[in-house]
């Protein structure tokens, strides 16, 4: 037995060498990619390790103390726990803002995408709803506070707008109001994404068989019932593979439109995990704490995905793995 496993080793050692061989051209031009993952992907991973010392930057990573769990017994039970659960609570709440009216907006738009029967038409609005997501956070938020601001010599069209229909008292400063930034960061993540995002969509969409449309019709359905019984179950798979994903990322909430948006007078609902974790570690220069934070919101977000992983495994028979 021992012999017969040695020889199926080798066989499929020699297997390995083979296919090597015969296509050598291709695993040339995965070198490069090899490369950029080793070297950006998984040498920083070594960085890690500053959670579990108090990092001293003389003494470098290998040479400071090893402090173990302090550094997440701080930020969970610590001096900065107040500000740390309260960016936890932010970071959470705006997320679940995101998926709840985020998530559904790019498979609207898919769906009207597939409506459009003039190809030249369809790709002119796609176009138009793809391009915010081409712009940087740095143009996006620009706009947004051009929009919003109210100042002595002019107010932003939007913010005139919302006071003309007082859904915001008039003279409110909403770029300085913490009351308004949650919607604020909302609406900018769907108006930037959202056409772009719906790419995934409208391709399960093309991928549906005609046939089962005109079956629809042949017994009677219209057009709500074509959505309902041949479009959404069609997407289905799709959908819940990016709902997963979407789940797993409910603590990632980007800190580069936060750092552009909020002020000390949106602290209150505007800072998140990410943007604790810049303040706390690089402003202060508290590396070990800012790394620890950034383990804690990697750690959730893996439990998050695994967990909705397994409970669509039961529900659906549709799972990432």
């Amino acid at each position: 037995m021992e012999h017969d496993g040695i020889e199926m080793r080798e066989g499929k050692s020699k297997a390995i060498v083979n296919e090597v061989k015969k296509r050598w051209q291709l695993y040339v031009l995965l070198i490069p990619i090899v490369i950029w993952f080793a070297m950006f992907a998984y040498k920083p991973m070594t960085g890690l390790i500053v959670a579990f010392k108090r990092y001293d930057a003389i003494d470098g990573i290998l040479g400071s103390d090893f402090k173990g769990l302090g550094n997440f017994v701080n930020i969970v039970s610590g001096v900065n726990k107040d500000a740390f659960w309260g960016a936890f609570r932010n970071t959470f709440i705006i997320s679940a803002y995101g998926l709840m009216y985020g998530f559904p907006i790019p498979i609207i738009l898919a769906l009207f995408f597939s409506e459009i029967r003039s190809e030249g038409y369809r790709k002119i609005a796609q176009t138009i709803t793809y391009l915010p997501h081409f712009l940087s956070e740095v143009t996006i938020t620009g706009i947004v506070i051009t929009l919003v601001y109210t100042g002595k010599s002019s107010t932003g069209v939007v913010a005139q707008l919302l006071y003309n229909l007082n859904i915001v008292p008039e003279g409110t400063k909403i770029i300085d109001s913490a009351n308004y930034f949650r919607p604020m960061y909302i609406i900018t993540g769907i108006w930037k994404e959202s056409g772009y995002n719906s790419i995934v969509y409208f391709s399960a969409i093309v991928g549906i068989s005609p046939v089962m449309y005109e079956a629809l019709r042949v017994d009677g359905g219209n057009k709500w019932q074509e959505i309902r019984y041949v479009t959404i179950p069609g997407m289905a798979p799709t959908l819940i593979i990016m709902i997963i994903m979407r789940i797993g990322k409910m603590l990632s909430v980007g800190y580069e439109r936060v750092l552009l948006l909020y002020n000390p007078n949106t602290y209150m609902t505007a800072d998140v995990l990410s943007t604790f974790e810049q303040r706390l570690g690089i402003q202060t220069g508290n590396f070990g704490l800012g790394s620890a934070v950034g383990i804690f919101n990697s750690v959730i977000g893996f439990a998050l995905v695994i967990g909705a992983n397994a409970i669509s495994r039961q529900v659906s028979k549709t799972s990432l793995w």
